[in-house]
């Protein structure tokens, strides 16, 4: 008799409890919580893109002290979990790309400088406190670290309608550093409010157009040095380039640099050639810049061609990367319009490298977190400010010489950081160039060098 008493029990509580749950949801939402206000919207998504699970958070309060401070630093830096598991195998991978890498990045640091209109000192200086940054915040493998054409391309056609790099480059160059100090902040903003999934609106048409209608403006920049003219327009569009080609040819240009030019493109495009058809000369593409650069500078320099109207970079200023911090303009006139830039260029520089970085990504089969990226990149180009960087990010034909090297990590970054720390220290005196004594040619730097013509190309 005991068991259907029971029985009746339960079936009876059942009810209770349905109506209780009833109760208590009716009861809630009449007397909803009022919902988080915008501090707390804004800490929450800091938290959650430095740890991007809530539930990990929620345990992370319930360890020792220790053990949370070392996971929420694994969270900002990712180096410190990636890092367990590195082998000397993989080190000796890393070494390789980071030294092609290098090979390839030194003269296109320079090139993308003198794009940028300032002196060649400054690409080298990008391409080692920003890759170091990211080597320890990134989350991407392969992605290669330092000034693109893009951006060197962009920032003069907007920063010199503020200030003539000609008439005042020194007020120039503090403009630059100041959009990359904005450009820095905008894009550490947009990390840290979650904006990475904006990244997932890329699609592979924009990528290829955005691609494709850089590597045709700069190309056609490109042909001021190729050609050795020294008045050229700055617009970017075919006809008005066309006109100032076909004036500056009808009138004054060097047939030198067109011969030295064009002999120096067909060799890296035949190196390319090679380095596609064979594997195993994969390497030859990557060091051919570096190798056009020294060859070139030899017979520039035993020939005297720089007496004949040969354009040639001149002096590079050597040493470990100076403070900029006191160049910095965030209460000058222009500051508005400089903020305007560095809003562009962060937007510009965030779509190549999330671009690049997650075509190697699916190659690889790993997933790049959006918003960590974001950070990273924004970071980088903060302390990048204060460090005599202009901005930079992720660069599409280094990342695929890193990727074609073996690279396993970012350690390649760090590598060619270090590379180029010993270049600026040791080689720079090295591509010195005999100057003329032609006065024209006693500015920092020249428009263009020799070699300026294909670097970018």
């Amino acid at each position: 008799m005991a068991a259907p008493a029971m029985g009746t029990s339960t079936t009876e509580e059942i009810p209770d409890l349905e109506k209780n749950g009833h109760a208590e949801r009716a009861q809630w939402v009449l007397t909803a919580p009022e919902p988080p206000g915008l501090w707390r919207e804004i800490t929450d998504s800091v938290r959650d893109a430095i740890i991007p699970c809530g539930n990990k958070f929620l345990a992370l309060k319930k360890q020792p002290r220790p053990e949370n401070v070392v996971s929420l630093l694994q969270g900002i830096f990712p180096i410190l979990v990636w890092s367990r598991s590195y082998t000397r195998t993989k080190f000796k991978n890393d070494l390789l790309a980071g030294l092609t890498i290098a090979s390839l990045c030194i003269p296109q640091s320079i090139g993308y400088a003198t794009l940028a209109k300032l002196d060649p000192q400054y690409g080298l200086y990008t391409s080692v406190v920003p890759p170091l940054i990211y080597a320890v915040m990134g989350t991407s493998r392969e992605i290669a670290i330092g000034p693109v054409a893009v951006v060197s391309l962009l920032l003069p056609s907007m920063i010199q309608k503020l200030e003539d790099p000609v008439a005042d480059p020194v007020s120039y160059t503090k403009l630059v550093l100041t959009a990359t100090f904005f450009a820095g902040i905008f894009q550490a903003a947009f990390g840290l409010l979650r904006l990475g999934f904006l990244v997932d609106f890329l699609s592979h048409a924009a990528v290829v157009g955005f691609v494709a209608g850089a590597a045709i403006v700069i190309g056609l920049q490109q042909l001021k040095g190729l050609l050795g003219i020294r008045h050229f327009t700055t617009k970017t569009d075919i006809i008005s380039v066309m006109e100032a080609v076909w004036r500056s040819v009808d009138q004054h240009w060097s047939p030198y640099n067109l011969i030295i030019g064009c002999s120096f493109l067909s060799f890296i495009l035949i190196s390319r050639f090679l380095g596609k058809k064979k594997k195993s000369l994969f390497w030859l593409p990557a060091i051919a810049p570096l190798l056009s650069v020294i060859l070139s500078t030899l017979i520039v320099f035993l020939t005297r061609a720089d007496k004949h109207g040969v354009n040639i970079v001149k002096h590079i200023k050597g040493g470990f990367n100076p403070s900029s911090v006191h160049q910095l303009q965030l209460d000058g006139l222009h500051v508005g319009e400089v903020a305007k830039v560095g809003l562009i260029v962060a937007i510009v520089a965030l779509t190549e490298a999330m671009a690049v970085g997650r075509s190697f990504s699916s190659i690889r089969g790993y997933h790049l977190d959006g918003n960590k990226e974001m950070v990273a990149m924004g970071f980088m180009n903060i302390i990048g400010s204060f460090t005599s960087c202009y901005v930079a990010t992720g660069s599409f034909s280094r990342t695929a010489v890193n990727f074609s090297a073996g690279c396993e990590t970012l350690v390649s970054n760090i590598v060619m950081s270090i590379t180029v720390i010993i270049s600026l220290q040791v080689l720079t005196r090295l591509l010195y160039i005999h100057s003329s004594s032609d006065p024209r040619f006693n500015n920092s730097f020249a428009a263009h060098s020799s070699m300026g013509s294909f670097i970018d190309l």
